[in-house]
């Protein structure tokens, strides 16, 4: 039934109007329709975005914002912490109905409070399972207990594929906006780089909003996806989705990419993806520290080598000296993204080659990706760690060089972004210091002032590490 009263949806990480149930919901249920979105950089149950991530967020706003435009409804902006606003918007316009897409971790004890808020203002809420195919702390195994192994976990879940719900069209109308209710400019949020401006290569290289996610899983679907199973590793390819900021912010659902991936039969390493994307929800929603807190308690004791600026900066520049890494870690910060190889890669080498806590990694991605999120990006580092949840064995560290070698056999991915290595020979390109001094001068190159030399030895830097976890599970 319609009420008098207006109703309001909250848009969070669910900026889109297709395959929104809150939303679909929230029409149906009011004259008006109060349609919200809360920055909130208090901390409060949700972590303040990097700049990256704020970059984008300016733009899928923008975008939406056009979008509503269009259909003759308006973005309410508001800055503030949401436990304070959302009940403010209530009590000014006597919405009786309040909706929203849930939240996870810590997040859910902050809905929880607003939830209580908006009760004593008369307003009833009703939340919905929107961004993920299986509802995060639904799938357990058969113990009533989290799975910590992601091969379990995903039989698991695809034993439950039925229960993926089917994709919701975006709503045909939307009620107008209730008269007198206000917001600030997208403008005004302040989340735009200022001096210096850091954002031209993000502005080439992506369309955030929800048009710019539909072309990308088309594009994706049309062409990439018939070689991701085997060329997915190779960064120079372009042939993975790059999907994951548009999911991120919840542009597209997952369940619009299920359901256009059915009956596909090259898709199922890259549904294995999206599986691991789920796993990492469900294992936030049980450990919501997930970006500070060690998921496997030994790795509390580890001998992490004493902070070094030099080192951490020349990691996060790119230029540690070893190709590769220094790559990707140049195409973080040219593109907000990188390659999914890539980063396991960069990530391997502070933390085993450099001895460094993987939460400054784990920070330094968070600042810096268009996708960081609450889950994936502390859950990706700590796998790679060794301390998280069916984890990468921390004795398996990667040799930057022969990675190089394996997945970027021509050196097209380090040339583009490495660009001073451009004229090296192929045999030299992934460790140019094996060079002659000959072959490095027909290169045009002087290591230590065109390149730097290695910041550590790998043989050295491994057999540091192997001895640091052998020290953490003798309990020194």
């Amino acid at each position: 039934m319609v009420s008098d009263s207006p109703a309001l949806f909250w848009f969070r990480d669910d900026l889109r109007l297709a395959d929104n149930p809150g939303l679909a919901a929230a029409c149906e249920a009011g004259r008006h329709l109060i349609l919200l979105h809360v920055l909130d950089d208090s901390g409060d149950g949700t972590r303040p975005l990097g700049g990256a991530s704020r970059w984008w967020l300016h733009h899928s706003l923008k975008s939406l914002s056009a979008d509503l435009a269009e259909a003759g409804q308006t973005l309410i902006l508001r800055q503030g912490q949401a436990r304070d606003v959302v009940p403010e918007i209530v009590r000014q316009t006597g919405a009786r109905r309040a909706f929203w897409s849930r939240r996870y971790g810590h997040a859910r004890a902050l809905d929880a409070g607003i939830e209580t808020a908006l009760a004593k203002h008369g307003c009833e809420t009703t939340a919905f399972a929107a961004n993920h195919l299986f509802e995060p702390g639904t799938i357990r195994n058969a113990d009533d207990k989290p799975f910590k192994v992601f091969s379990a976990f995903w039989r698991a879940a695809r034993r439950r594929e039925r229960d993926i719900r089917p994709a919701i069209e975006r709503p045909r109308t939307i009620p107008p906006p209730f008269p007198g209710i206000s917001g600030a400019s997208i403008e005004h949020l302040g989340l735009l780089p200022t001096a210096p401006d850091w954002a031209g290569g993000l502005r080439e290289a992506w369309q955030p909003g929800e048009d710019g996610a539909k072309a990308r899983l088309m594009a994706f679907v049309d062409g990439r996806l018939a070689d991701y199973a085997d060329r997915r590793d190779f960064p120079a390819e372009p042939v993975t989705s790059m999907l994951s900021p548009h999911l991120r912010f919840g542009e597209i659902g997952p369940a619009q990419i299920w359901r256009t991936l059915a009956g596909n039969d090259t898709a199922d390493k890259f549904r294995s993806e999206l599986g691991w994307r789920e796993f990492a929800w469900h294992v936030l929603d049980e450990a919501p520290d997930l970006a500070t807190g060690n998921l496997v308690a030994d790795f509390d004791r580890f001998p992490w080598a004493a902070p070094d600026k030099a080192l951490l900066h020349a990691w996060r520049k790119g230029l540690t000296g070893y190709p590769i890494v220094d790559a990707g870690m140049r195409q973080l910060w040219q593109t907000g993204w990188m390659h999914n190889r890539v980063r396991m890669v960069v990530a391997s080498f502070l933390t085993r080659h450099l001895l460094t806590d993987w939460r400054r990694g784990e920070e330094w991605f968070w600042d810096t990706l268009v996708d960081a999120d609450p889950a994936n990006n502390p859950f990706g580092w700590q796998w790679v760690a060794g301390s998280g949840f069916d984890a990468q064995p921390y004795f398996r560290i990667f040799n930057p060089v022969l990675q190089g070698k394996k997945f970027d056999p021509d050196g097209a991915y380090v040339r583009h972004y490495v660009p001073e290595l451009a004229k090296m020979p192929d045999r030299f390109l992934h460790e140019p210091w094996a060079a002659s001094p000959i072959e490095l001068q027909a290169a045009g190159m002087t290591l230590g002032d065109d390149y730097p030399e290695p910041i550590v030895d790998h043989g050295q830097a491994r057999a540091r590490a192997l001895a640091a976890h052998q020290a953490m599970r003798q309990g020194n």
